[in-house]
């Protein structure tokens, strides 16, 4: 790593010149930089706005699966069939689906050599199990915190290799000239009060974008608070995004966020409101038929936890209503574990043979839900009683939140956008389509990684820092975007509305652009957005002098809200509800349990088509393009073998 200084805007900057640079500490940067260390490129570091942030570190749920090829004896399983299931949702280009499979067992078999403790039986077999949208039992975890233990093995690999990290780091502009990435602006927060403003300049050919989802554009949301995505960096650096009206979203706890699913909801809580005087109400009997027709369909939740227009007359009923209950009634909505929930009065006859059977196979036919989590999951109650919540004494505040999105960056099979040299990998691209099995984000984020560190190794040679071409190169896609920055920075104010437009921005994609999406709203919503970010540094206020990594969020926030909303309104428009987007239409069907909500069904077709969404200047512009078709892979073996040492000859003469 070469340091030197640079000039901008009047200001000495700092210059740290290396081969690659790694954004995010999580799951895919890590594994990123370990790769390219292992194949041979060691003028490398990190970057990241805080190393113990993120989702990988910080939440469960899908991230505690680890979805992969078969590795048990009964198992039969083929990379083609897996990659398949990984297409099979929906909006799935082909050949990054049989890449996510052919090297899911590599990836997977990594980390466990590095200390994941992913369980075998006695014969050393990886068993598995079945999860949302897997025909087979490919999934398998190492417990609630799977994401977390990768994460911590994988950062322990990248320390004992000295790879630099710089910590407190907020990337802020790539800097791209002739479709390439050069480097990128980012700003050190240990120094945001000093004159510079902590501006601080990295010279790199290779760029690899590990920053997660677009975590930040919603109220209701079950990502860490630490978490908001730096989604806009690429797109405003000329980066396609594709299907990006594709998210997840589901019940989960908003005091301590955690997804609600699993044995949370087999165990069969009581569902109640309570409004601004106070009065608690058990709600789901005025929208089921039977209390037992209730309680069956929140069994499923714990299966089926996604929203799902598919299911809004199944158990994702759920998720309308409790919607419904808090974004329309204003209402709070909680779990409660204290007590039974109506129709269990004579016990457990009623319940359908699938809830009667699972609970009775788990021992768990006893009073009261409490009693049930501890019989079944005590792992459950003691994570809440860690940040807090005593599920035996207080009920669990509950929402309807956005927990992935299974849209992205546009990438093809080396995981490179369409800017040469800048790469994406784990949620921050966009691999997954409409539908996808649980787990398969954590494969994701290691596959993607490795491939995007194997281009790099294998399509280049480092070459030497050329000072004064990278500070020409600063000065023509930097400078006039710094002097905007700085002068934003010097009206700063403690009287800031930096917080209120956030809020009311991220409040009003909750309500209108979440699980339920009005197209009247979200055009109103995507317009008065351009407008902002058209004026946004004439007419932001920032907070106080540390005020930029606000700033910051905020206009990435605004960057990636505009082109989330126009992918959700031209897929309204054509295809209407589809995924996890019920589309709300006055002319269109009714739900009976929820006469006021009127939709407009699906339109079958688009599965072999992806939504791309890039910004134009002054704009963003959707539209839709096929996926790139299935492999056919000509395996001889001795063809392979000459490709891929002709593919792999940089690494092999470094390694001499």
């Amino acid at each position: 790593m070469e340091r030197s200084t640079l000039t901008l805007c009047g200001l000495t900057l700092p210059v740290y010149a290396l081969d690659a640079l790694v954004v995010g500490t999580g799951c895919a940067g890590y594994n990123a930089a370990d790769w390219l260390y292992d194949l041979g490129r060691r003028d490398i570091a990190i970057v990241t706005e805080g190393v113990n942030m993120g989702t990988s570190r910080n939440t469960g749920s899908d991230k505690q699966t680890y979805y992969k090829l078969s590795l048990a004896s009964d198992g039969l399983d083929s990379v083609a069939e897996m990659a398949q299931t990984l297409a099979s949702g929906g909006g799935v280009h082909h050949d990054t689906a049989r890449i996510e499979a052919a090297c899911s067992t590599r990836c997977f078999m990594k980390l466990a050599n590095l200390g994941v403790p992913f369980p075998v039986n006695a014969y050393g077999e990886y068993v598995g199990y079945k999860t949302d949208h897997d025909p087979r039992q490919r999934a398998t975890s190492a417990g609630p915190l799977t994401s977390k233990l990768m994460t911590e093995a994988l950062e322990a690999s990248v320390r004992r290799k000295n790879i630099p990290i710089f910590d407190q780091m907020l990337a802020a502009r790539l800097l791209v000239e002739d479709g390439a990435v050069h480097g990128l602006l980012a700003v050190d927060l240990t120094r945001v009060n000093e004159p510079g403003h902590g501006l601080t300049l990295f010279s790199a050919r290779h760029i690899v974008l590990a920053t997660g989802g677009p975590a930040g554009i919603y109220a209701d949301s079950v990502y860490p608070c630490g978490h908001t995505g730096m989604t806009g960096l690429a797109l405003e650096a000329g980066a396609d995004a594709v299907n990006l009206e594709q998210w997840q979203y589901g019940l989960a706890s908003v005091d301590f966020r955690w997804n609600v699913s699993g044995t949370y909801q087999q165990v069969l809580p009581r569902y109640i409101s309570v409004d601004e005087q106070g009065v608690e109400r058990e709600f789901l009997l005025d929208y089921f038929e039977t209390p037992q027709e209730a309680l069956d369909a929140v069994f499923l939740k714990g299966y089926q936890w996604p929203f799902d227009v598919r299911k809004v007359e199944g158990s994702s009923r759920i998720d309308l209503i409790v919607h419904h209950e808090t974004a329309d009634l204003g209402r709070k909505v909680y779990l409660d574990f204290q007590r039974d929930p109506t129709g269990l009065d004579a016990g457990f006859t009623g319940l359908s043979e699938e809830t009667y059977r699972y609970l009775a196979n788990s021992d768990a036919l006893i009073p009261t839900p409490l009693a049930r989590l501890e019989r079944m999951n005590p792992d459950a109650i003691a994570l809440y009683r860690a940040h807090g919540i005593d599920l035996a004494r207080e009920p669990l505040r509950i929402a309807v939140c956005a927990q992935h999105c299974n849209g992205g960056t546009a990438v093809d099979g080396d995981w490179q956008t369409g800017v040469s040299g800048l790469y994406t990998a784990g949620e921050a691209a966009g691999t997954f389509g409409v539908y996808r099995p649980g787990g398969s984000a954590l494969n994701s984020t290691q596959v993607g990684s490795m491939r995007a560190a194997e281009h790099i190794a294998y399509s280049s040679d480092p070459a030497p820092f050329d000072a004064s071409a990278f500070a020409a190169c600063v000065q023509r896609t930097a400078a006039g975007w710094a002097d905007e920055l700085l002068t934003c920075l010097r009206r700063a104010d403690a009287s800031s509305t930096d917080w209120k437009l956030r809020g009311r921005m991220q409040r009003v994609m909750s309500d209108r652009a979440g699980l339920l999406r009005d197209p009247a709203e979200m055009e109103r919503m995507r317009d008065e957005i351009l407008d902002l970010l058209a004026h946004f540094w004439d007419a932001y206020v920032p907070a106080g002098t540390g005020g930029v990594l606000h700033l910051l969020k905020t206009r990435d926030m605004l960057l990636t809200q505009a082109a989330v909303l126009d992918a959700m309104l031209l897929s309204a428009r054509t295809r209407g509800s589809r995924g996890a987007g019920l589309v709300c239409d006055a002319d269109g069907s009714s739900l009976p349990a929820l006469p006021h909500l009127h939709y407009r069904p699906q339109t079958l077709g688009g599965d072999n088509q992806v939504l791309c969404t890039r910004f134009t200047d002054g704009g963003v512009s959707s539209s839709f393009a096929p996926v790139r078709p299935e492999p056919v892979p000509q395996d001889w073996f001795e063809t392979v073998w000459r490709d891929y040492r002709a593919r792999t000859a940089r690494v092999t003469r470094s390694a001499r």
